[in-house]
């Protein structure tokens, strides 16, 4: 299977992943803890079905000392006893926040409130960034069918 595009030989597409990429670096280097923005980019990109995320960001939180008990875990989350109440409330964030389309409203202020409660404003900045840049990523790649499975760790710089 190859993809509809190769983002990475297109000047054009060049440069749009340069400043998606550009904000992602700004919330990596945010207090929010890495370990939880890779289970929200695991999450969100189950939901969208984008393959080649899922393959990432998984192979990303193992080389990165996540357990992969926890990561197996992640599409069940809601009955699964090995995350924090912080990380339950990033996760249901992204889950609401992901599938806006389907919730009239968006995200519930319920939702909202306890996010609110586990992470300063910051924290929440980055929590709904890190939603809209995985959701962009998840988008491209369906879009142009992009092969998932041959990811290695760095591979991208």
């Amino acid at each position: 299977m190859d993809a509809r595009l190769n983002l990475q030989g297109n000047a054009l597409a060049g440069q749009v992943l340069k400043y998606i990429n550009s904000a992602g670096r700004a919330v990596g280097g945010s207090s929010l803890p890495l370990a939880t923005q890779e289970l929200m980019k695991l999450r969100a990109s189950q939901i969208n079905g984008c393959g080649f995320c899922t393959d990432m960001h998984y192979k990303d939180a193992v080389a990165a000392g996540e357990d992969p008990l926890r990561l197996n875990m992640v599409a069940a989350w809601r009955e699964a006893t090995v995350f924090t109440e912080p990380e339950r409330a990033a996760l249901e964030l992204a889950e609401e926040g992901t599938r806006i389309a389907d919730a009239a409203g968006g995200v519930s202020d319920e939702v909202w409130t306890n996010a609110a409660k586990h992470y300063d404003e910051d924290q929440l900045v980055a929590l709904v960034s890190v939603i809209a840049i995985i959701n962009a990523y998840n988008r491209l790649n369906v879009m142009i069918q992009q092969p998932a499975g041959f990811y290695e760790p760095g591979m991208f710089g």
